[in-house]
């Protein structure tokens, strides 16, 4: 029969060159008295006062420290950080590329993992069940971090109804968005499934830049035909670049598009 101990060190250690990163002379579990200690007051810190006052090394020591609770995670952090510049550019890393750092292997890596997907989790319900006009902000907030620094293109559709709260959230397709990637006959076949009144549709640019391509702006066009079409509304078409987003709706295209429409259509 295993003892609980027993599992907490098969979790807490990885083979060679992964997450054990214990030195000589560490004290029962893996940690030093003085490690031990430095551990406990970089906690005693974040009850007190929340991430204030933190370096991004230290965020993703105890990050790291979930994982891996019975190894000193000091220099692996700093190495991430290093290595990749940032705490943000250490959270969007591939976890490929964090194994590579000496102390940091699948176990470990848990940590940062679990903190974005709370966070994307996080966001997404604040927005879901509230007005859009009244919460665009947080809208805002939960595309622009759910979407910035993908590698790949993410094309994403919120389906609100008829008081334009949202209903829900889906993401298309990953790739890169052109015409022959979006189709607009399944966009409106899930919001005749959701029951949906309106529709804002959001996508990522890799590149950082948030300008909208000319195929971004012909996809938009086309979605919005195809929306009024069906008696449904587009309210915005958000392009996520590195912290900051284009807007359709607030550069007045959403409403170009919306007049062509009634032109073509004689009304």
């Amino acid at each position: 029969m295993r003892h609980p101990e027993d599992e907490a060190a098969d979790f807490s250690g990885e083979a060679a060159g992964g997450d054990s990163t214990a030195g000589a002379g560490d004290g029962p579990g893996g940690l030093s008295d003085g490690r031990r200690g430095h551990r406990g007051r970089l906690r005693e810190r974040f009850l007190r006062a929340g991430l204030d006052g933190f370096l991004d090394h230290e965020v993703i020591e105890l990050l790291l420290t979930l994982g891996t609770p019975r190894r000193d995670c000091r220099e692996p952090a700093r190495a991430a950080v290093r290595a990749f510049k940032s705490l943000r550019g250490v959270l969007e890393a591939e976890e490929r590329e964090l194994c590579r750092i000496p102390g940091i292997g699948p176990h470990n890596v848990f940590g940062l993992r679990l903190v974005q997907e709370v966070s994307r989790r996080f966001l997404k319900d604040r927005i879901i069940g509230r007005p859009y006009l009244r919460s665009s902000r947080e809208v805002y907030d939960y595309l622009t971090h759910a979407l910035r620094d993908l590698r790949r293109e993410h094309f994403k559709v919120l389906f609100l109804d008829a008081k334009n709260q949202i209903i829900e959230e889906k993401t298309l397709f990953e790739g890169t968005v052109d015409s022959s990637a979006v189709y607009p006959r399944e966009i409106m076949k899930d919001a005749l499934r959701y029951d949906a009144a309106a529709l804002v549709f959001a996508h990522n640019h890799p590149s950082g830049d948030p300008e909208p391509s000319r195929c971004d702006r012909e996809i938009t066009k086309e979605l919005v035909l195809a929306a009024k079409v069906m008696g449904l509304k587009v309210l915005d078409h958000v392009v996520v670049g590195n912290n900051v987003y284009f807007s359709f709706a607030d550069h007045g295209l959403i409403a170009d598009y919306d007049l062509l429409y009634l032109s073509l259509h004689g009304k």
